[in-house]
C-alpha cells in the first residue's frame, strides 16, 4: 500500500509546502495552511515511471489545420432566457460550471426553477445537494410551485456513491451539486471543503461530465471579499465560471459571467426575487431607474454597457466641505482607484477643487460598475453636487477620460445610444 505523509496545503490558493507556517509564501495570505495527508508513490512507481509507462502505450495523434467547418456546440435551452443570456445561449453538452454567490443570495432557488422547466420539457435532471436534506429541498420547490415537476433529488456528499448513481439509471442530461465544497472521496486522506477534497471531487465530476455527455453544474461558497472560495485551479478545470450578485435588502439579482469557454465573457442576467421565486427583468434600465429624482444635484445617467446589453443606470454623488484632516473617499458599486484618477484629473486639468470636500460615489440599485466608460458620468456627477446645479434630465453620459483630460470614445456607442432613445433620452 501507499505510504501516507502530511502535506501542508494553503487553504485560500491551494500551495503546498513541507512545513506549517503562519503565512503562506504564495498568496500573502495568513493562518490559511492546514495539514492534510496525502499518499506518497511506492517504490518504483512514481509519477515517472507511470509517466514512462504512458508513453509507451501512446498514440499518435491526428493533426487539422485551422482552416475547416466547424460545428457549433449542441446547447440545452435553460428555459429561462435570462440564464441561456448569460451561458451563451443555453447549456452545452459535457460542459462543467461553476455557480458561486452569497449565502441566502437565491443559487438554490435558481437552480430549482431552472432544472424543474428542464424536466417538465421531457430531458432527465438530478439534482445532488450535499447541504440540505430531501425533505427541505422538497419545501422549498413546494413553496415555488415546482414540486410537481419530474426531477430526480438526492441527498449525497460521498462522490463515489454519486457517479455510481448517474451511472444507475438513465444517463441524465443535467446533473447540478449543491455544492462542491461538501463533496468529499474516499481517495484522498482529508477532511470535506478542504483543497485536496475539492480538486479531486470536482476533477471527477468534470471526468464523468466530459465521458457521458451530461453538464453538470457546481455550486461553489464565496469568501468575504466576494471570491469564490477553494483553490483557483477550480475555476480553471471549469469551462464556465457564473456569479449570482445581488444585495439582501433590495429584490433585484444579477447573474454575471466571468468566464465561459463557449458564450461571451461579462454577459449578465437580472432577476427579481419574489414570493414565488426568481422573476426574469427584461428591461433593466427601467428597473435600476424606477426610483430616479430627476432635479436632484449630483446624479447622472450613464448608458453602460453590460456584455452585449446597454444598462442605463444612475450614478449619485455627494460632495460635502471635509472637517477632517484626510477627506474621504467613499465608493459603492465602482472602483475607488478609478474615482482617485478623476478627482485628480478635475483637479489638475479642469481646476475643480475637491481636495478639502469629502466625496461619496454610489451607484443607484445596488449595480457593480466596471467599464471605464463611466469616467465620464461619475465626474459629471461630481461636478454637479459640488455647485448644487442638477444636470438636464433628458441627458446621459458615457466616456472614458484620460490623464490629460481628454474624453477618449469607448466601444458600442451605438447601443447605448438607441437604449437611451428608447427610454426618453
Amino acid at each position: 500500500m501507499a505510504r501516507l505523509k502530511p502535506s501542508f496545503i494553503c487553504q485560500a490558493c491551494g500551495a503546498a509546502s513541507s512545513r506549517w507556517s503562519g503565512k503562506c509564501e504564495a498568496c500573502g495570505a495568513w493562518n490559511s495552511i492546514v495539514e492534510e495527508v496525502v499518499a506518497a508513490p511506492l517504490p518504483g512507481g512514481g509519477a515517472s515511471s507511470v509517466a514512462a509507462r504512458a508513453l509507451g502505450r501512446g498514440r499518435v495523434v491526428a493533426l487539422e489545420s485551422l482552416s475547416g467547418a466547424t460545428d457549433e456546440a449542441p446547447r440545452l435551452a435553460s428555459g429561462l432566457a435570462e440564464l441561456d443570456r448569460v451561458t451563451g445561449g443555453g447549456f452545452v453538452r459535457g460542459s462543467v460550471l461553476l455557480l458561486g454567490g452569497e449565502p441566502g443570495i437565491g443559487k438554490s432557488t435558481l437552480l430549482l426553477q431552472a432544472s424543474a422547466a428542464l424536466a417538465r420539457a421531457g430531458h432527465r435532471v438530478v439534482y445532488v445537494s450535499g447541504e440540505e436534506a430531501s425533505a427541505q429541498v422538497r419545501l422549498r420547490a413546494q413553496r415555488l410551485g415546482l414540486s410537481e415537476a419530474p426531477v430526480a433529488l438526492a441527498a449525497e456528499t460521498n462522490v463515489e456513491d454519486i457517479l455510481s448513481t448517474l451511472k444507475a439509471g438513465e444517463p441524465p442530461k443535467l446533473v447540478i451539486i449543491d455544492s462542491i465544497q461538501t463533496l468529499w472521496t474516499g481517495q484522498v486522506e482529508s477532511a470535506p471543503g478542504t483543497v485536496t477534497q475539492v480538486r479531486a471531487a470536482a476533477q471527477a465530476m468534470i471526468r464523468h461530465a466530459k465521458t457521458t455527455g451530461a453538464c453538470v453544474i457546481l455550486v461553489g461558497h464565496v469568501t468575504k471579499d466576494g471570491q469564490i472560495a477553494g483553490p483557483r485551479v477550480v475555476e480553471h478545470m471549469v469551462d464556465a465560471v457564473l456569479s449570482f450578485e445581488g444585495d439582501s435588502g433590495r429584490d433585484f439579482r444579477i447573474l454575471r459571467a466571468q468566464k465561459n469557454r463557449f458564450g461571451p465573457t461579462d454577459e449578465i442576467g437580472v432577476f427579481a426575487m419574489t414570493g414565488d421565486g426568481l422573476e426574469q427583468v427584461t428591461n433593466p434600465s427601467a428597473l435600476f431607474l424606477g426610483d430616479r429624482e430627476p432635479d436632484a444635484p449630483g446624479t447622472a445617467v450613464l448608458a453602460g454597457l453590460e456584455g452585449s446589453r446597454p444598462i442605463l443606470v444612475e450614478i449619485q454623488a455627494l460632495v460635502v466641505p471635509s472637517t477632517l484632516g484626510t477627506p474621504r473617499r467613499a465608493v459603492v458599486g465602482w472602483d475607488g482607484a478609478r474615482l482617485a484618477m478623476v478627482l485628480a484629473v478635475l483637479e489638475a486639468r479642469c481646476g475643480v477643487r475637491l481636495g478639502g470636500h469629502d466625496v461619496h460615489l454610489a451607484v443607484a440599485g445596488g449595480l457593480r460598475i466596471q467599464e471605464p466608460a463611466a469616467d465620464l458620468a461619475v465626474a459629471a456627477a461630481l461636478v454637479s453636487s459640488l455647485l448644487n446645479s442638477p444636470l438636464p434630465v433628458d441627458a446621459v453620459f458615457f466616456g472614458e477620460i484620460s490623464l490629460t483630460g481628454a474624453v477618449r470614445p469607448v466601444a458600442h456607442p451605438g447601443p447605448r445610444l438607441r437604449e437611451a432613445a428608447r427610454l426618453g433620452f
